[in-house]
């Protein structure tokens, strides 16, 4: 076996490759330009966001960093790295779902781009520039949609769930739309209200499984930490390494 070979067994299994080739574009028989390697091309962006190093440190067996960048971030555009998690997200088990947020740092390198009415999903507080995740996943712990926002914001802003830590018990930001769906909420109320809602303490246990999942979503380092100047293509690699957790 040669050396790209062996590369590619680390980064990407056959398996998984034969699971997504035929979602992305630039295929042979399609529509568009064909793709010299799309395969090398899913490694080299897995690479850079599980390492976390500029694109411009990429190993050149990944080819030249600006055209692995440029379109990466032409897909991002055109929602493909989306329509890949979302087709594999279909297997989802939907008996319940779970919603949290997670707060990344956004190095200073992420900050810079063209606002044009859009704070990116970057916010500053006494930590410093920062973004938040916000994820549902399913009774499996299998991420299901994501939403960013600026990390200062309250987690309320990314909330459309059914199970939720105390961050989410307003009344009238969650509770009440859940129940007109005829969803029920699994959310303890704050210690300072008088009257404690009910809820499944059991259910509400399994939380653990939608903090597991941000553990596996921070092993790509670029994903701890936000480089990406527009929330576009940061969103775009959270759908592609969320892509990698359900390949897993």
């Amino acid at each position: 076996m040669g050396g790209a070979d062996r590369w590619r067994v680390v980064i990407l299994c056959d398996d998984q490759w034969e699971r997504i080739r035929n979602l992305l574009p630039g295929r042979k028989a399609t529509v568009g330009v064909t793709a010299k390697d799309n395969r090398l091309f899913i490694e080299a962006v897995l690479y850079r966001y599980r390492t976390g190093i500029p694109w411009r440190d990429l190993p050149k067996r990944f080819g030249d960093f600006r055209v692995v960048h440029l379109r990466f971030s032409r897909r991002a555009k055109t929602g493909v790295w989306a329509r890949v998690f979302e087709h594999l997200a279909q297997d989802a088990d939907n008996e319940y779902a779970m919603i949290d947020a997670t707060i990344v740092r956004a190095h200073q390198h992420s900050a810079g781009a063209k606002k044009d009415g859009n704070d990116q999903a970057i916010g500053r507080s006494k930590g410093g520039l920062s973004t938040k995740i916000h994820a549902t996943v399913d009774a499996l712990g299998n991420p299901t949609r994501f939403h960013l926002t600026p990390g200062q914001a309250h987690d309320l802003e990314g909330a459309d769930a059914l199970l939720a830590d105390k961050a989410y018990a307003a009344d009238e930001g969650v509770i009440e739309p859940l129940r007109h769906a005829e969803i029920e909420p699994v959310i303890p109320t704050k210690a300072t209200r008088k009257e404690p809602r009910p809820y499944d303490k059991d259910l509400y246990k399994a939380r653990s499984l939608i903090e597991n999942f941000f553990c596996k979503l921070k092993q790509f380092r670029a994903i701890a930490t936000r480089y990406d100047k527009t929330a576009r293509n940061f969103l775009a690699a959270v759908h592609l390494s969320a892509a990698i957790v359900w390949l897993n």
